[in-house]
């Protein structure tokens, strides 16, 4: 099979907001809870962090408060083996927070980003030099929602007709309802998707921002002009919508701890299909196996089953695969619970505060 989309050598450059994360341990509503568990999410840095996993070199540029939390932000991305060099320290503003609430229906999140260091993010960042040299852009609908200087940066990065770009732009919707105001959402975000080479979008986030019926080929006829759109229908199957032609490939099921961040590793794992110079269908396969990573930790960021497992599941005829069960080494057991692989949720159905 011939490449999907080939990719300049070069790093991966995600840009946008990571904050601070407060998540009850062990997982259970957030009234009911004795202890909290610090880590880090964000939906870019997790793209980076699981392309640093498959060994796609990743960086990311992105702005933290010169205090405690942003340093632990630094350090934690740092280690997962991301460039974080482009990483500006904003001596005026704090770093993001959130607070996640478990529940039966899902996972709150509850933000304290209002006037992050993040949010004053702008055009000025893609001058940098780590912009210059990337292979691929990776950006999300949540930076346009943070600020207008934000937003600028986004449509800045895409305002460039895609012949003509330095390098591509891959552009996540990740529509959260709560950054945004007065119904602006559906109209700016389709606008910033449809400039953009690769697209990932979950059919019910398109449903909601678009037209409650649409189906994914509906989705592409409202996004004409990116090379690739994928769209990612929950644990059912994920379609990329190509130029020319459609591939869909069924997700993976895996036992589910918490969907928060399997969007952002499904995004993760097809980039890195493709930058690795695979077929379409083996890029969709792979982002399954990812978000499946994400989905078995109650943090954003999962580890990946050993790059044997990988293989095995990669190399599976495409029977084997609709028939195929995560074999993730935290879930060894096949007969345990068995759920949809959640590979379009990210910060779960329930959202509160900005």
């Amino acid at each position: 099979m011939t490449a999907a989309f080939p990719l300049a050598p070069g790093p991966v450059v995600c840009i946008g907001e990571t904050m601070a994360a407060l998540a009850p341990e062990p997982p259970e509503p957030l009234g009911d809870a004795t202890r909290l568990r610090l880590s880090v999410a964000g939906a870019e840095s997790n793209v980076a962090m699981y392309l640093a996993d498959h060994g796609v070199p990743a960086t990311w540029l992105s702005a933290l408060g010169d205090d405690p939390l942003g340093l632990r932000i630094r350090t934690a991305v740092a280690a997962a083996g991301v460039d974080v060099s482009p990483v500006r320290t904003d001596p005026d503003r704090p770093t993001g927070l959130l607070v996640k609430d478990p529940g039966p229906d899902g996972t709150r999140v509850l933000y304290y980003r209002q006037g992050s260091a993040a949010s004053a993010l702008g055009p000025e960042d893609l001058k940098s030099e780590a912009v210059r040299s990337a292979a691929l852009l990776h950006l999300t609908g949540i930076t346009p929602a943070l600020s207008s200087t934000a937003r600028d940066l986004v449509t800045a990065a895409l305002a460039v007709p895609s012949a003509d770009r330095a390098q591509p732009v891959s552009f996540d919707v990740n529509h959260r309802p709560s950054l945004w105001s007065s119904g602006e959402a559906p109209s700016v975000l389709r606008e910033l998707a449809d400039r953009a080479d690769i697209v990932f979008v979950g059919l019910d986030e398109a449903q909601g921002l678009w037209g409650a019926s649409l189906t994914p080929a509906q989705v592409r006829e409202l996004l004409p002009r990116p090379r690739i759109v994928v769209v990612k229908d929950g644990g059912t199957a994920a379609t990329a919508l190509l130029e020319q032609r459609a591939c869909t490939v069924p997700a993976l099921r895996t036992t589910v701890v918490e969907p928060v961040g399997a969007g952002d590793a499904f995004a993760a794992g097809f980039l890195a299909g493709l930058k690795q110079g695979g077929s379409v269908e083996r890029a969709l396969r792979l982002g399954h196996i990812t978000a499946a990573s994400a989905l078995v930790v109650t943090a954003d960021h999962g580890p990946l089953p050993p790059a044997g497992e990988r293989d095995r599941l990669l190399g599976l005829t495409e029977t084997a695969w609709a028939a195929a069960h995560s074999a993730h080494p935290a879930h060894p057991d096949p007969s345990a619970t068995s759920a949809a692989s959640a590979a379009s949720a990210d910060e779960g159905p329930g959202e509160a505060g900005t």
